[in-house]
Formats: structure tokens, sequence, C-alpha cells
């Protein structure tokens, strides 16, 4: 018998719920990864940038050949096919486009942050907040790393957490 980490209810909230992962770097690719790996079968992925060489020695999925073309898709392409059970839309984009707004978040249950940009982390913060979407911030301030879940009316918002600003 396989051991099993999660009960028969959390392995259906998991199967089921939709995430959005704002990110497709260091983090993000990592993070895609373990989402899938662990049961996750709808993701979303937003990433503005396009891969570059000094990508290839922290983000693992990424190749040679992937240089030059958007993260979020190359993202997409490597883990649909280690999973066939995962279904993954990808967005190459700023995150504080129009089309990123309150209705397209909405979809959404879970909102995971991967990023470096302190504007893009307040903005998906407001947008999570004001909808009542739960947010798990994990992002690269420098060489400081946090990662921390907010929800509204239970924890902090992003912007009322108390960080060091060197």
């Amino acid at each position: 018998m396989k051991p099993q980490v999660f009960d028969a209810n959390t392995l259906k909230k998991i199967a089921t719920s939709k995430l959005l992962v704002v990110g497709a770097g260091g983090i993000g690719c990592e993070l895609v990864k373990c989402l899938s790996l662990s049961g996750f079968r709808s993701l979303s992925i937003i990433d503005l940038d396009t891969i570059d060489v000094s990508n290839l020695n922290r983000q693992f999925l990424f190749r040679r050949e992937h240089v030059d073309k958007p993260k979020s898709l190359v993202l997409k392409e490597q883990i649909e096919a280690q999973n066939p059970n995962i279904k993954i839309e990808a967005y190459l984009g700023k995150i504080q486009e129009p089309r990123f707004g309150f209705e397209f978040f909405s979809r959404f249950d879970l909102v995971i942050n991967a990023l470096d940009n302190e504007a893009a982390r307040k903005h998906v913060n407001q947008l999570c907040y004001n909808l009542g979407k739960p947010l798990i911030d994990a992002g690269t301030n420098g060489y400081e790393m946090t990662c921390i879940a907010i929800a509204k009316n239970r924890t902090p918002c992003y912007e009322c957490i108390e960080r060091s600003r060197d």
C-alpha cells in the first residue's frame, strides 16, 4: 500500500482547486513543480519575462533551447509533459494589466506570488484583499526571501506586515 500524506477530503480539494501563480522564475518554477506533484490539476501562470541564459543555472526546467521564449509558456509545456493530469493556462504579461483584474482573479481559489517586484506584490495583495481571496506571498527582495499566508480578516495584508527596508 502506498503511503498517503493527505486524507480523501484534502485530496479532493487539491484536485478541484483553481490556483493562480504569479511569477515563473526561480521560485515559480519550483513551486509549480511541487504543486503538480502534490495533485493540483488546474493552474494558471502569469509572467512578463522571457528566459535568459543567466536563468539556466537556477531555473531547472529551462534549457538553452528555451532562451528568449516566455517563461510562463515554457513552464507550462515542461510541467504538462511531466504530468498529463494537469491543465495549465500560461499568460505572458504584466500582472498590473487590466486583463488581470477583478474578473480574472475571481476565478481562482488561491493566489500564490512568486515575485521579486514590490509593486507587483502590492498590486496582487490589493486585488486579493478586495476579493477576499487567500494569498500566499513567496518572493524575494534583494537577498531577503519571505513566504507568508495572507487571508482577509484573519491575517495582516502584505502592506501591513512590517519588513526591513534596507
